[in-house]
């Protein structure tokens, strides 16, 4: 039988190694635990802290959907009064409507890849209006403004809308207006005939309107 400072002695070793013991088996636990969680997918609580951190910060610093105000056309406005017919090889007639010609490219394309001639209305630093001209077709374009541009650019835009309209009604009638309506509201128009002409394409998308008029069957 062991004296008694002998049991003390072997009493106080035990209970050291069942802490050690049970101090070692916490740490695998949680070692454990941690592996688990990688492997399913699941971070630890405190790396998952600072990812739910990082990511509403992210959202914070997101990027933000740019609004503006949609640009508003009178068509009533433009419709009132009376314009002189004219045919759609009058071009003069027709250049005299958009104004001044700027420039004039003579080595241009028309819709089709045709040699045409290009008539601008506008300084490159500005929304361009444009009218080519070649032997199968006749193109009307001009800047399409963005809810998001500036008020001048919108003006601008405008402006060369309510030429186009003229020209479109002068060509086509009240028809021609109303196909320059539809074109401003967002409808396209393909290979229709409106007012004794022939459409091949007219949209506004993308920045840019276009009216292309076909050459082809018009009484001149």
């Amino acid at each position: 039988m062991w004296n008694k400072p002998l049991q003390t002695f072997m009493i106080g070793v035990t209970m050291v190694a069942s802490l050690s013991l049970s101090a070692c088996n916490s740490d695998k636990k949680n070692t454990a635990e941690d592996v688990a969680a990688t492997i399913s997918g699941d971070a630890p609580a405190s790396e998952k802290a600072t990812s739910d951190s990082t990511v509403a910060q992210s959202d914070l610093d997101g990027a933000v959907t740019e609004q503006g105000v949609p640009v508003s056309y009178d068509l009533a406005s433009w419709n009132k009064g009376s314009v002189k017919p004219i045919q759609i090889d009058a071009l003069d007639d027709i250049n005299a409507t958009f104004g001044k010609v700027v420039s004039k490219d003579e080595n241009s394309l028309d819709y089709a890849s045709n040699p045409a001639t290009k008539y601008r209305f506008m300084t490159t630093k500005s929304p361009y209006l444009d009218v080519i001209d070649s032997q199968k077709y006749l193109e009307l374009g001009w800047y399409y403004a963005n809810p998001t541009d500036s008020d001048e650019e919108k003006q601008q835009s405008k402006s060369h809308a309510k030429k186009a309209y003229k020209v479109a009604r002068q060509l086509m009638g009240d028809e021609g207006g109303k196909l320059l309506a539809d074109m401003l509201n967002g409808q396209i128009i393909k290979n229709q005939t409106i007012g004794s002409q022939k459409i091949e394409l007219a949209k506004c998308e993308f920045y840019s309107c276009m009216l292309i008029l076909s050459k082809a069957g018009a009484s001149t």
